[in-house]
């Protein structure tokens, strides 16, 4: 039973969160060249679909930390410390993104609907990305070195 949820953990890792740090990720530049070509070009029409990918694989990445609690629940590694750091990045990863990317989003697609300058809400919204993506490699380092783990997964 571990090996499964450890599969469907990994698995969902993959394809959900994978997505939304590639998507949010491509966003700021996406703006800044909507805003260069007046919203005329490809880029302005990226932009909806890019938010709307974030936003779907945000909830399809509820089932990460689901899967990751019940394997560790059945592997008796959920009081480890590695595991421990892993949920509380993974909880910060996830604030991040709720409380900053994908609202900032939503603030970039409105202003370049509206022709608004979108320079300062591109830079901020980067630097959320940033941060969202490097909490989730910090995670991801954390579940394949797992520090003082003697499970022998």
């Amino acid at each position: 039973m571990n090996a499964v949820l450890l599969a469907v953990h990994v698995l969902a890792a993959i394809v959900a969160v994978g997505p939304v740090c590639v998507a949010a990720s491509m966003v700021p530049a996406e703006a800044r060249r909507a805003a260069k070509t007046d919203g005329v070009a490809g880029a302005a029409g990226r932009l909806p679909v890019l938010a709307r990918i974030c936003r779907t694989y945000a909830v399809v990445g509820i089932a990460v930390p689901v899967f990751g609690l019940g394997t560790a629940s059945s592997m008796g590694v959920l009081t480890e410390a590695w595991v421990l750091v892993s949920i509380l990045l993974t909880l910060a990863a996830a604030g991040v993104l709720a409380l900053a990317v994908l609202p900032g989003q939503r603030a970039l697609l409105a202003a370049v609907a509206s022709g608004e300058a979108v320079d300062v809400t591109t830079r901020r919204l980067a630097a959320t990305t940033g941060v969202f993506n490097l909490l989730w490699a910090v995670v991801t380092v954390l579940m394949i070195v797992r520090p003082g783990s003697t499970t022998g997964v």
